[in-house]
C-alpha cells in the first residue's frame, strides 16, 4: 500500500480513543507524568493510545522518543551503527559490544533535557522482547532520570517484564475492540475520507477486522482505494482475494540468494504495516512456498518451519522467530548449492 496510511493520517487524540478507561488513565498520566506499562493484544490501538498521550503532553514533537525494541534486537551491529537516529551516540565507539551499544543509546535518549515542558515520553514499543539485562539496564535509567523522563513500555505480554520495572510502572490495559467500536471508528475515518459506505459495509469490515482496530482500517482503505466505497459487496469481493504474493515470493526468492536482510526487512514491513501476526505469516509463507518449491526442498522447509512454529504461536518476538527460520533456510540453501 503506496498511500499514506489511515493509522497514521488519522492518528486519534485522547478523547478519540474508544475505551473510556484508557481514556481516563492517559489523561491522568498528562496531568501527572509517570511511567506507564500500555498492555493489550495486537491492533488493540496500543502505539495510537501512546502518540495521543505525547501529542497531549508535548509541545514539541522532539519530546517524544519511539524506540522500537526490534530496531535493537533483531539487527546487527553494524546495522544498529549505522542507522541516522543512533550514530550520533555511537561514533568512534566500534568496539562496543551490542549490550553496550543498546544502553548507551538508551542513556543518552533519556539524559537530554526536554525542549519544552519539564519531561520528554520514551516510547519503548514492542517490549515483549526485551532481555533480562537490558531490563535491569532500563531500570536503572528510570531511576537516574525520573524527574525528567517518563517511559512507556509497549507490550503484548507484561509478564515478560521483571519486577523492578513492572513495580516503577502504572499499567494501562487496552483490550480488543469490540466490533461496535471498529465500526464507529472506521466510520468517523471514511467520513473524514469523503469516501460512500454503508452500514453493512461497517458491519462486514468489523467481522473481517475479528478485534484488530488496524486490521479493520487498513481493510477500510484498500476497499475505498479499489472500489470508491465502502459497502458490504466492495468489502467482500476486494478482501476475498487481499493477499501478499508478490511481496511473500520476494522473502523467499531473498532468502534463496543469502540476502536474509532484505528478507527480513520485507517480514518487517509486512508484520508493523499490513497487519500480518506471526502465525498467519508463517502460514502464508509455507503456501507461498508450496508453488515454488516440491520434494526434499519442501519437505525441508516445512521441517524448519515447524521448529520455529511453537515458538511463533507462544513466543513474545514473531519477527525474531521468523528471521530465524528465513536464516536457516538461506544456509540450507547455500549448502546444498556447495554440494
Amino acid at each position: 500500500m503506496n498511500a499514506p496510511l489511515w493509522t497514521d493520517t488519522h492518528a486519534p487524540d485522547i478523547e478519540d480513543l474508544p475505551q473510556a478507561a484508557v481514556r481516563d488513565r492517559l489523561w491522568r498520566a498528562v496531568d501527572e507524568p509517570m511511567n506507564l506499562v500500555v498492555q493489550g493484544p495486537p491492533g488493540a490501538g496500543k502505539t495510537a493510545a501512546v502518540r495521543a498521550l505525547a501529542d497531549a503532553a508535548h509541545n514539541d514533537a522532539n519530546d517524544l522518543v519511539e524506540l522500537n525494541v526490534a530496531d535493537f534486537f533483531d539487527r546487527t551491529k553494524k546495522e544498529i551503527r549505522n542507522d541516522p537516529r543512533f550514530e550520533s551516540f555511537l561514533t568512534g565507539r566500534s568496539r562496543m559490544a551490542k549490550r553496550d551499544m543498546i544502553n548507551r543509546i538508551l542513556k543518552e535518549s533519556a539524559s537530554y533535557a526536554p525542549v519544552s515542558g519539564e519531561y520528554k515520553t520514551i516510547v519503548l514499543d514492542n517490549a515483549e522482547a526485551i532481555r533480562e539485562d537490558f531490563q535491569q539496564a532500563l531500570r536503572r535509567v528510570m531511576e537516574k532520570h525520573h524527574r525528567t523522563t517518563q517511559f512507556v513500555i509497549v507490550t503484548r505480554q507484561p509478564s515478560t517484564l521483571i519486577a523492578p520495572v513492572r513495580s516503577r510502572c502504572f499499567p494501562v490495559p487496552v483490550r480488543a475492540p469490540t466490533a461496535d467500536e471498529v465500526e464507529a471508528v472506521v466510520g468517523g475515518v471514511l467520513k473524514a475520507e469523503e469516501v460512500e459506505y454503508d452500514d453493512d459495509g461497517l458491519e462486514f469490515l468489523a467481522g473481517y477486522a475479528d478485534g484488530d482496530l488496524r486490521r479493520g482500517l487498513l481493510g477500510a482503505q484498500t476497499t475505498a482505494r479499489q472500489a470508491d466505497e465502502v459497502t458490504m459487496s466492495a468489502v467482500h469481493e476486494t478482501l476475498q482475494d487481499i493477499g501478499y504474493d508478490d511481496e511473500l515470493r520476494s522473502v523467499l526468492a531473498a532468502t534463496e540468494a543469502g540476502d536474509v536482510a532484505e528478507a527480513r526487512k520485507t517480514v518487517g514491513t509486512l508484520l508493523d504495516d499490513e497487519g500480518y501476526d506471526g502465525q498467519s505469516l508463517l502460514i502464508d509463507l509455507l503456501s507461498a512456498a508450496r508453488k515454488r518449491y516440491d520434494g526434499d526442498d519442501l519437505a525441508r522447509l516445512h521441517r524448519l518451519a515447524g521448529e520455529v512454529d511453537l515458538d511463533v504461536v507462544t513466543g513474545t518476538n514473531d519477527r525474531l522467530h521468523l528471521t530465524h527460520l528465513l536464516s536457516a533456510w538461506s544456509e540450507r540453501n547455500t549448502e546444498a548449492q556447495g554440494a
